[in-house]
């Protein structure tokens, strides 16, 4: 039999990986149209090469040779890799120049090394339990890069009064996400876990607050509603 607090963990990882499914469906509209024009046309392929990073870090923090018990972490993270690899492979492919091609290549290849050089950090220079803070420490760093970026967003926002470059939807889900696996590190005292996901909490409030503050401005001035991701 499952204790209450089992369930309640499980729950609250579920839902984190629901809530992830949605940001990594995100950029289909862009590869949509990426796919339509046969070229990355002026799209940039260095935030798929970023989140694939981070994915790949906080999988193999979700391990259990790193951290025992986290296997909710490594399934949200394992999707996400696959999810992050097809659209660079899409990105590769449809490289608007040879020189972009070649650039997304190296650049790609300088995640693996990192990645790779990381992982055998972990293994080579630390046993438990300093195995599972080393690279936690990273995977957080990681994460905390992660939730941060939208504050460009956020202040394009500010100044133009409009929410067009910062979708609804996007937003929600990021609250939803970070809420989610926030409870979940909680619940396991990760704090690994929890801290950079409640930055993510406090940020995605913040962006959702902007939206509902603005969006009536935007929205009087005769503009449609923003899709997924432009």
């Amino acid at each position: 039999m499952y204790s209450l607090y089992d369930i309640a963990c499980f729950a609250a990882g579920l839902a984190g990986n629901v809530f992830a499914l949605a940001l990594f469906l995100s950029p289909v509209t862009t590869f949509k149209r990426i796919l339509k024009a046969k070229s990355t046309e002026q799209f940039d392929g260095l935030p798929y090469l970023f989140s694939l990073l981070n994915c790949l870090i906080c999988l193999w923090y979700g391990l259990p040779w790193v951290a025992d018990g986290r296997l909710l972490v490594a399934t949200v993270n394992g999707t996400g890799v696959v999810f992050q690899l097809v659209y660079i492979s899409l990105f590769i492919f449809y490289a608007d120049s040879r020189k972009t091609r070649v650039k997304i290549i190296g650049l790609l290849m300088l995640v693996v090394f990192g990645f790779a050089l990381i992982s055998h950090a972990s293994f080579a220079f630390f046993y438990q339990p300093l195995r599972q803070q080393f690279v936690g420490a990273v995977s957080m760093a990681s994460l905390i890069s992660m939730f941060a970026s939208p504050l460009a967003v956020m202040g394009v926002v500010i100044r133009t009064e409009s929410v067009e470059f910062m979708p609804f939807y996007l937003s929600l889900s990021t609250f939803l996400m970070s809420f989610s696996f926030a409870l979940y590190g909680l619940l396991l005292r990760d704090f690994f876990i929890y801290f950079p996901n409640g930055l993510g909490v406090i940020l995605g409030a913040m962006q959702l607050a902007l939206y509902a503050y603005y969006n009536r401005k935007w929205r009087g001035q005769g503009s449609s509603a923003p899709l997924l991701l432009a």
